[in-house]
């Protein structure tokens, strides 16, 4: 049976301003490269909470009249891409639950890998579910426990296994939380007029005007509430374990994560991967837009060779990495590269990317540049090879389709037609993300080394 695939997803959120809808928009904007299928915003006001809610870009479900419509002080913000099994609208976040006891909204990014047998249970309970969302089960547990809300709450995740983000909007507080092994990014900033905005990067408090404050903590639990913050644990068994792929793939290189910058982490990667797979009398290194130009920037400056231009991105064209069928993704990379064959026509061509899942993509690439004059191609990639499925939000697909589990290094040369390949090794890769803020990493989709016990999810 084929593992259900899962998604990786944006949260903002702000507490404070009379302009809460608006920044919302912005701050999903500047997130828009986590997800773009969908997208909702929740806000609320001293009388009622507002959903908006579409399938489509940021731009495209949000007109500025749609926007005006959502008044209130506090907003909550998602962006996401759905995946085999997770689309439809009412998957589309933020959720809103409307209960006797008052109205609660959730966003969510991540994955629950234990969610099958808390669905099961919630329901032999009497629970009924009204998305395949894994962010509904939250709601329910809260609903459940009882106490404040920070103790039911707190007492809710501690039921929660795998990957999460959560931002929590109630009657007069937000609340913020994030799992216990970190798994998942999560940043607060603060407006110049005082209101809390929490982004999954700090990218989207560069746009808004925001001051980065601080990140969330593995396990933490904050209230915003009357202007203040106030912080929790609902573990004291907490890791740090942030997604290699953040650094790689997903997230923004003008962010920081856990006060690493994604551009100068990339770099590095670049950097060491020329001292581990060099490339003799390099005539030029390129980049696959846009996730690969800093280690390719990296790569170029150790082999003190020329870094060009090589591959030009239409803008317009959404990410082959998510796009849900293998028939698009390869219609995909047709539509969005194109060499500037000047720069490669006669070269040795040493071509930076930031992973092979598939290897649809890569051969197509490497087939470009060759058919634009490439004398010869040599392909680094700047993470190690992707030889497992991940359970905690982010689609690195069915293990039979990673094509690192199939193949050897070799093999998979001889296939994407390269003249030679090399992958940037666990310790390389751990060196240039925290070079001088020695932390964990998970890394499970390269060793199968899993931070969580995986329930029934299948590997």
């Amino acid at each position: 049976m084929e593992r259900e695939l899962h998604e990786e997803c944006g949260v903002f959120g702000i507490y404070g301003s009379d302009n809460a809808a608006n920044i919302t928009y912005y701050g999903l904007h500047s997130l828009q490269h986590r997800g773009q299928e969908a997208t909702g915003i929740l806000v609320k006001n001293e009388h009622e909470f507002t959903l908006y809610k579409g399938e489509g870009l940021v731009s495209e479900v949000f007109s500025a009249e749609k926007i005006s419509r959502l008044s209130g002080d506090i907003a909550i913000g998602h962006v996401r891409y759905s995946t085999a099994g997770g689309g439809g609208i009412a998957n589309v976040q933020p959720l809103l639950f409307r209960t006797m006891q008052g109205s609660l909204g959730i966003a969510h990014n991540g994955n629950i890998v234990n969610s099958n047998p808390l669905k099961e249970q919630l329901e032999k309970q009497g629970s009924i579910f009204s998305s395949t969302s894994d962010t509904e089960i939250i709601a329910h547990l809260i609903k459940r426990e009882s106490g404040r809300m920070i103790d039911r709450l707190c007492q809710a995740l501690t039921q929660l296994e795998g990957a999460f983000a959560f931002l929590i909007l109630m009657d007069h507080a937000l609340f913020v939380a994030r799992d216990k092994y970190g798994l998942r990014p999560l940043s607060i900033g603060q407006m110049s007029d005082g209101a809390y905005v929490i982004a999954s990067e700090t990218c989207a408090f560069e746009v808004i005007g925001a001051r980065f404050i601080r990140d969330v903590q593995p396990g933490e639990v904050i209230r915003i509430k009357d202007g203040q913050l106030k912080s929790t644990f609902y573990t004291k068994k907490t890791s740090h374990h942030l997604c290699a792929m953040e650094y790689i793939y997903f997230s923004r290189p003008d962010s920081h994560l856990e006060k690493i910058n994604v551009h100068t982490a990339r770099k590095h990667s670049g950097k060491i991967l020329y001292k581990e797979a060099p490339v003799k009398d390099i005539d030029v290194v390129i980049g696959v837009p846009d996730s690969s130009i800093s280690a390719a920037i990296g790569y170029a400056e150790a082999a003190q060779a020329p870094y060009e231009i090589g591959l030009i991105k239409n803008k317009y064209v959404g990410r082959t990495f998510i796009q849900p069928t293998q028939q698009m993704r390869e219609q995909g990379v047709r539509m969005k590269l194109s060499v500037i064959s000047s720069i490669v026509k006669d070269k040795k061509v040493v071509m930076l990317d930031d992973s092979i899942v598939r290897g649809t993509t890569s051969k197509r690439i490497v087939s470009l540049l060759k058919e634009a004059g490439a004398k010869e191609v040599h392909v680094r990639i700047a993470s190690p090879a992707i030889r497992f499925p991940c359970f905690y939000g982010v689609d690195t697909s069915t293990v039979e389709e990673l094509i690192s589990k199939k193949m050897n290094n070799e093999q998979l040369c001889q296939y994407i037609g390269a003249d030679s390949l090399a992958f940037i090794s666990e310790k390389g890769i751990q060196e240039a993300i925290y070079i001088d803020h020695p932390q964990g990493l998970c890394m499970a989709c390269f060793n199968g080394h899993y931070v969580t016990d995986l329930y029934d999810n299948e590997t």
